[in-house]
């Protein structure tokens, strides 16, 4: 994979190196990838890109202070480089006393097969033809399908290894596979642009590229013909990528970071009701073949399953060494993020959703990042579908939604079984029971 550097004992030499500059502790993370990705569009290959990247990011620790460097260059004379100048750095930075490895008896000693690592041996000309079959099958769905904006292959394998003064050392592999389609829709003056991709480990557990392009050709000509609705409160559903950004705040507002910086609207909320009762969101890091398992965090401390939300109720925190020693905490584990979210709750078919629903608003696109970590507000651009008697009735777009998050949390009443496995946050639709949908005011809305 790395391509004849053993990267174990290179590890091994760039951390003793660090230790004879003057390093009191150190640590540094190795990655290095291989692929390709392509692009064709009107059946003709627009681009083709080989890709092959490698680095070392390196931490040291000089008492109390601390210096990063990185480098692409793994001769010994650039490795020698960037140990000089985390060094230099550390030196020349104020102390810290939250600076400083992870504790030792934390690091991570089970390290089970997850089963991340299937290559794909397929030859570019042969993935060029899977682009054209689905950009092929997204241009047949419909004649007001106007024009491609193209069809995308990419097939990755990649390698990291994590290694520090604690002796610890711990390296992953994994591979990544997948393609998309964006196709856009006329109808007179009304252009419409949508797209569909699919992603996995495996190639086997790929959609096909056909129902790839023809679901990228159906999202584009649905949103045809929207029409205006009047500014009012309605319940609002969120499709699966998009209930995915909501939870990902909740997500922003139990990390670390915000936390230690009294910038979260969740800052005094552990142990209080977040969600609703029945609503629980765990981590599960040793699911196999999934997008974000790991034995170990970005510090070699061990991960484990653990549970954020249980009944509701907030029970966890998101932290690294750092921030927890900031918090006066322990480290939960998560230092680089979450390893594979799942949230739980009672799930029914999308459909029973809409007529739960009976009147308001399917949001399928969000723009904007009007969201504000701090107070928990919440206002976005949207477009989707006006919902009526539980039917969705005609496309919608120029809306913007809003609220809090605290109330959108809690306002949660509904769940979708279209989860789609492959996500390092799995959750299906969501829906709450209602937010404020500001609109350019229309008579017939």
């Amino acid at each position: 994979m790395t391509h004849e550097i053993d990267l174990p004992h290179l590890a091994g030499q760039v951390l003793d190196t660090a230790r004879k500059a003057g390093a009191d502790s150190a640590e540094l993370m190795i990655s290095a990838s291989r692929g390709y990705s392509l692009n064709v569009r009107q059946q003709a290959v627009e681009s083709l890109e080989f890709q092959q990247d490698r680095e070392l990011s390196l931490t040291v620790y000089v008492g109390l202070r601390k210096g990063v460097a990185s480098t692409g260059d793994l001769t010994e004379a650039g490795l020698r480089d960037a140990v000089t100048a985390a060094v230099d750095i550390a030196r020349a930075t104020g102390e810290d006393p939250c600076h400083g490895l992870a504790e030792a008896s934390l690091m991570a000693t089970h390290f089970p097969d997850l089963d991340l690592d299937h290559p794909w041996d397929i030859a570019p000309a042969d993935a060029v033809l899977l682009a054209q079959e689905a950009e092929r099958a997204a241009l047949a769905v419909d004649a007001r399908i106007r024009q491609s904006e193209g069809a995308g292959f990419s097939s990755h394998r990649s390698h990291s290894l994590y290694a520090n003064s604690h002796g610890f050392l711990g390296a992953r592999t994994g591979t990544s596979h997948g393609y998309n389609c964006a196709v856009v829709a006329a109808d007179g003056d009304d252009m419409q642009r949508d797209d569909w991709y699919t992603y996995h480990r495996r190639a086997d557990q790929l959609e096909s590229p056909e129902s790839v392009g023809r679901e990228a050709g159906r999202r584009a000509v649905r949103r045809l013909g929207a029409r205006r609705i009047r500014t009012q409160a309605a319940p609002v559903l969120f499709v699966p990528e998009l209930a995915r950004g909501l939870i990902g705040s909740f997500i922003g507002a139990i990390s670390g970071g915000a936390l230690y910086r009294r910038a979260s609207f969740l800052l005094d909320a552990m142990d209080q009701p977040i969600f609703p009762a029945g609503v629980s969101v765990h981590q599960r890091p040793y699911l196999p073949c999934a997008a974000a398992s790991s034995a170990f965090d970005g510090e070699g401390v061990a991960t484990r399953d653990r549970t954020l939300i249980d009944d509701g109720v907030l029970r966890g925190w998101v932290l690294g060494s750092y921030s927890a020693r900031r918090l006066g905490l322990t480290t939960t584990g998560n230092a680089g993020g979450l390893f594979n979210l799942l949230l739980e709750a009672p799930r029914e078919p999308f459909d029973h959703l809409l007529k739960r629903m009976g009147r308001g608003l399917l949001v399928t696109e969000l723009m904007g990042s009007g969201v504000n970590g701090v107070t928990g507000d919440y206002s976005r651009g949207a477009a989707g579908f006006w919902v009526e008697n539980g039917e969705i009735a005609h496309p919608v777009d120029e809306l913007t939604i809003a609220g809090n998050l605290r109330d959108l949390y809690k306002n949660f009443i509904g769940f979708g079984d279209d989860i789609r496995p492959y996500a390092t946050l799995q959750t299906g639709s969501v829906l709450v029971s209602e937010m404020m949908i500001a609109a350019q005011d229309a008579a017939d809305a």
